[in-house]
C-alpha cells in the first residue's frame, strides 16, 4: 500500500497531475506585440494584419503580452481574443486609475494588467523581459525603443512587414549596428512569422534545458 502511494505521488505535483497540461500554463511561449499606439501612419491594412498576428499567436499555442496600450497592440489583442487566447498587459501607470485617467489607455481584452508605475521607458524594459519573443508591427519611437531593448538582450524578434516603413527602418538600424542580428526575422506573412519565431524560441529552450 505504501509503495503504491509513493508511485502515485511520483506523477503528481503541487497543483495537480503532471500529465494534465492545462495545469502548466508556464510552458506556453509568451510573445510580446510591439507597435504604435497612434496608428494614423500605418495604412489601411494595419488593422487586419494586427488582428491576424494576434490570432496566429494563439492558434500556434502562444500567450500574448502587450504594453496594455491602444493601436497596433490592441488590434493584436482583439485578434487573440477572437481565438480565445490569454492576454497579459504591462502598464506604464502605477494604478488602474492612472492608467485610465492620466495615460488614457484601455483595459479591454487583457486578462491581467500589471501596473508597473515606471512610465513608458521602464515599462518597455519590463515588457520585453516578460516575453520569450517579440513581434514588431507598425510603430514609432516607442516601438523602436522596445526593439532595441529586445535586440540588446538577444531576444528572438520578428519584424512584420506591411504598409508602413517600420520594417525597413529597423532593417537599416540593425545593418548599421555592426552587430550580429541572426535572432531577428523579417517576414510579411503573419502565420509564417509566428511559426519561425516559435521555432527559434523552442530551439533556444531545448539548448537551455539540455545544459541544465
Amino acid at each position: 500500500m505504501h509503495d503504491e502511494q509513493n508511485k502515485k505521488n511520483e506523477y503528481v505535483c503541487y497543483n495537480g497531475p503532471l500529465e494534465n497540461n492545462e495545469k502548466h500554463g508556464h510552458n506556453k511561449i509568451k510573445i510580446g506585440i510591439s507597435g504604435a499606439a497612434e496608428t494614423g501612419h500605418c495604412g489601411f491594412e494595419a488593422l487586419e494584419l494586427g488582428k491576424e498576428v494576434g490570432r496566429e499567436v494563439v492558434r500556434q499555442g502562444g500567450v500574448l503580452v502587450t504594453g496594455a496600450t491602444s493601436g497596433f497592440p490592441l488590434w493584436s489583442s482583439m485578434g487573440a481574443k477572437e481565438e480565445h487566447g490569454i492576454l497579459f498587459g504591462l502598464s506604464p501607470a502605477m494604478s488602474e486609475k492612472e492608467h485610465l485617467e492620466t495615460y488614457r489607455l484601455p483595459v479591454d481584452y487583457c486578462d491581467l494588467i500589471i501596473y508597473t508605475g515606471f512610465g513608458f521607458p521602464g515599462r518597455d524594459l519590463l515588457f520585453t523581459r516578460a516575453c520569450d519573443a517579440l513581434i514588431v508591427g507598425c510603430g514609432r519611437i516607442g516601438t523602436i525603443h522596445e526593439f532595441t531593448i529586445a535586440f540588446e538582450d538577444e531576444k528572438p524578434i520578428g519584424v512584420l512587414g506591411g504598409p508602413w516603413v517600420t520594417d525597413t527602418q529597423l532593417e537599416e538600424i540593425v545593418k548599421a549596428s555592426n552587430r550580429p542580428y541572426d535572432h531577428v526575422i523579417f517576414e510579411s506573412d503573419p502565420k509564417r512569422l509566428v511559426e519561425r519565431l516559435i521555432k527559434m524560441v523552442e530551439e533556444r529552450k531545448a539548448v537551455l534545458y539540455k545544459n541544465h
